[in-house]
């Protein structure tokens, strides 16, 4: 069964209110050993997410009043984080959010495209539920090697590609798996490597796998009578 956002998520998760103070926010950070909180309103809904990137911007110099004429938008928003005493004016509002049923393939591509290191977690209420970093996805690949082996015998080659499991030798060594055997057509293999490296906790896949028909070279085609051209 393939883990979602709540199996690896932090459950207790220390948030600040609108109206915390700046010294408050990074008294909290440094207590609870993490690099942003979200911000929760009276209802204790998210309305944001401050991080240490928002409260560093203090010591930019660049950003003190009258330092550049003429700035793009992210800049003068860069300036009026600097200025910020509370967390509702040093927060990053809307934060990116995902869902704890999602998957984890779900959350690092959101986190990658949003260049986010970290993500608050939402029930269908807008509550925070939780929050899943970088280091909680990479978890993941602690799993047990002899449990990644059974997966891929029993889930992937038996159950998905209906292959005899006996045909095919499985090892597994630091999430690397490693495939020999023969299979019936080539077109299988590709199909199995994908299958493997998809599976939770995979690092590579190493594979000397041989066929017995090549399936991939197209048969040439025999002209019937009915279809042949005579002379005219």
């Amino acid at each position: 069964m393939r883990r979602t956002v709540a199996d690896v998520m932090t459950r207790d998760v220390v948030t600040v209110r609108p109206a915390t103070p700046f010294k408050e926010i990074v008294r909290r950070l440094r207590e609870a050993r993490v690099s942003a909180l979200p911000v929760l309103d009276e209802d204790g809904r998210l309305v944001g997410i401050v991080s240490e990137a928002d409260l560093i911007l203090k010591e930019d110099p660049e950003l003190e009043e009258g330092a550049h004429l003429f700035q793009r938008r992210h800049r003068r928003l860069d300036r009026q984080k600097a200025a910020g005493l509370y967390a509702r004016e040093l927060m990053t509002s809307p934060a990116v959010t995902i869902g704890p049923g999602a998957s984890l393939a779900e959350a690092a591509r959101l986190m990658h495209r949003k260049q986010v290191k970290r993500l608050p977690v939402v029930d269908e209420t807008g509550r925070v539920v939780g929050i899943i970093s970088r280091s909680d996805l990479l978890t993941v690949f602690l799993r047990d090697d002899a449990e990644i082996e059974q997966e891929v015998r029993e889930d992937v080659i038996r159950r998905t590609l209906w292959i005899d499991p006996d045909t095919v030798s499985v090892r597994v060594r630091e999430g690397v798996v490693y495939l020999e055997g023969q299979l019936e057509r080539m077109s299988l293999i590709p199909v199995l490597e994908r299958l493997v490296a998809s599976v939770e906790g995979v690092v590579g896949v190493e594979q000397s796998l041989t066929f017995e028909v090549d399936d991939t070279v197209p048969t040439p085609e025999i002209p019937l009578p009915w279809t042949a051209v005579g002379p005219r």
